[in-house]
């Protein structure tokens, strides 16, 4: 299977991963960590929509999503650490002072699960970051130590994906999420070759 990843730069089909089926809807959009907490609070229904429609004509977009076939299967959402609420985190500590980039959410669609779309995003974000000059990378996934997970508090990932994925633990955090520790895995970007840009624009692992 070819799963193609790219910058989320098309506003309907990120609508579509993270998006609510009314228009209305008060849901995350996946911005909870990417703004202040009261601007947070203050965009409601449709005014997310459309913050994310404009972060999605920026550069750089707000993160990476998978297609197979086509179709839009998964999201990750990643951006410098800096612009995101990591930036004033209490429970989640800054390593270095490196100007690292973080990968917080990974979605695939009901449907399209066990099929490898969270490690192909996994991927895509780190050539994402990589190509947009990050030194490093940092994701707060959950050690589990292998027990289930809710689906639906599985955003931030597991451990032993970004393990597969070559990031190192580089630090415990006092984070917890669906009853299960977080921990900040590492990896380090520099001296790695960039992508050209045929590469870049189809983004495709496997």
């Amino acid at each position: 299977m070819n799963i193609a990843v790219r910058p989320a730069s098309a506003y309907e089909d990120v609508r579509t991963l993270v998006g609510p089926k009314s228009p209305g809807a008060n849901v995350c959009w996946c911005l909870s960590y990417r703004l202040p907490a009261k601007l947070n609070k203050e965009l409601r229904g449709p005014a997310r929509g459309e913050y994310v429609a404009e972060l999605c004509r920026a550069e750089p977009p707000p993160g990476v999503l998978a297609y197979e076939g086509g179709e839009p299967v998964g999201w990750a959402a990643v951006a410098p650490r800096s612009v995101t609420s990591f930036a004033r985190s209490r429970s989640i500590p800054h390593v270095d002072d490196l100007p690292v980039w973080s990968l917080w959410c990974i979605r695939v669609r009901p449907g399209h699960r066990g099929k490898g779309v969270s490690h192909a995003l996994i991927a895509g974000a780190v050539a994402f970051a990589r190509d947009r000059g990050a030194p490093a990378i940092e994701a707060y996934p959950l050690d589990s130590g292998g027990d289930r997970v809710d689906l639906t508090m599985a955003y931030a990932g597991i451990r032993k994906n970004f393990e597969r994925a070559g990031f190192i633990h580089a630090a415990d955090t006092t984070s917890v999420l669906a009853g299960h520790p977080r921990v900040l895995m590492r990896m380090d970007l520099r001296g790695q070759r960039r992508a050209g840009p045929e590469a870049r624009a189809a983004g495709r692992t496997s």
